[in-house]
């Protein structure tokens, strides 16, 4: 049996913001970080909502959210009462949004408002996906929230948005993508669903991302690149995740590694310690197939190394580091914390729908390996 539950409105294009006009008389929290504000990035926003509206904003986002950045926003958000929540920026902004209204809904403090995504990079996916991930900032660590409340009614797509992405954040967030796409490929939940979203985001990603890395005014490829994004994340919160994110949430939460760069980073590995499944090795394969990766009269084994090929030599081309040791990270104090990141990963939500069953062992090597 496959399930499927798309419950996010997606409206994608230059006129999507307009969907904000039909608010009024509501009470609306706006949940960014302060670039936004600083930039006038927001202005964006704030012109399409009506003047009837009464509008906070919570601009105290960070990289990777924490447990206390979310508490701020509750509280700001419990001033205001909202009748609409809206996560604008990237995936830490809309992640934010996501704890906001989880905890509020939690402890009946307000009933769940609208809640609107609008991202500004493409990645996580998170505009419309059932999880967030909060940062416990006692124990280094990340922890899944996972619920379909959390699920966006509606997400806007505008790629102008996009435009003035950095090349290194460009990279780190089309990584991200990918990973999202390769995993949910062959998740445990993976359906026929599941399978042609994932394939459809990394054909996207193949077509656009080196070219939003080179030219990152190209909004044709943008659009792709956002298209890609939000597939990808229909299809994880489909078929899940695995042992990828699960390692990547830890290097995020102990040496604070970009997400989608910690993702970049273990790419390759993690494909080849599920591909001793003949199974995963195969439907790896599929997916070099489908994308023109290979020929399909080639063997699978073939097309996994030319996945894994592919997979670096787009990182080359963008410049991304392929190991620990080139982000000056110290030997010793990685190592030192390899036993907690791995158990940590174990733990994490996850692993469960990783394709190969893990275990501590198994994860400590591939931590060892990536340094």
């Amino acid at each position: 049996m496959s399930n499927v539950y798309i419950k996010t409105k997606i409206r994608s294009g230059a006129k999507s913001l307009e969907r904000l006009k039909k608010y009024s008389r509501k009470n609306v929290l706006i949940v960014c970080d302060k670039f936004m504000v600083d930039s006038g990035a927001i202005s964006s926003i704030l012109m399409n909502i009506k003047d009837s509206n009464t509008v906070e904003i919570f601009d105290e986002v960070v990289p990777d959210p924490t447990v206390e950045v979310v508490g701020k926003g509750l509280n700001a958000a419990c001033r205001i009462m909202p009748d609409i929540i809206i996560g604008f920026g990237g995936g830490s902004a809309i992640d934010t949004a996501k704890g906001i209204i989880y905890f509020a809904v939690a402890k009946n403090l307000f009933t769940k408002p609208v809640f609107i995504t609008i991202p500004t990079t493409s990645g996580t996916g998170s505009e419309v996906t059932s999880a967030t991930v909060i940062r416990d900032t006692e124990t280094q660590s990340k922890h899944l929230i996972e619920d379909e409340l959390i699920l966006a009614d509606v997400a806007l797509l505008d790629s102008e948005l996009t435009l003035s992405v950095p090349p290194s954040i460009t990279a780190n967030t089309g990584m991200d993508v990918m990973t999202h796409a390769l995993e949910a490929y062959v998740a445990a939940g993976a359906n026929v669903f599941s399978d042609a979203l994932a394939e459809k985001a990394v054909e996207l990603s193949l077509e656009a991302l080196i070219e939003c890395y080179r030219h990152g005014s190209n909004l044709e490829a943008r659009t792709k690149m956002q298209e890609a994004s939000t597939l990808a994340g229909m299809s994880f919160d489909t078929a899940g995740l695995g042992v990828n994110h699960a390692m990547a949430h830890q290097l995020g939460g102990t040496f604070h590694i970009p997400h989608g760069l910690a993702n970049a980073l273990l790419l390759e590995s993690v494909i080849a310690y599920n591909s001793q499944n003949i199974d995963v090795l195969e439907k790896y394969a599929n997916m070099a197939y489908k994308t023109k990766m290979v020929s399909a009269q080639e063997s699978p084994q073939l097309a996994v190394k030319v996945l894994q090929q592919v997979l670096s030599t787009m990182k080359e081309c963008m410049k991304l580091p392929k190991k620990i040791r080139e982000l000056d990270i110290d030997e010793k104090t990685y190592m030192d914390a390899v036993d907690h990141m791995a158990e940590n990963a174990l733990r994490d939500h996850c692993v469960l729908t990783n394709p190969r069953k893990t275990n501590i062992a198994n994860l400590k090597e591939l931590f060892i390996q990536l340094y």
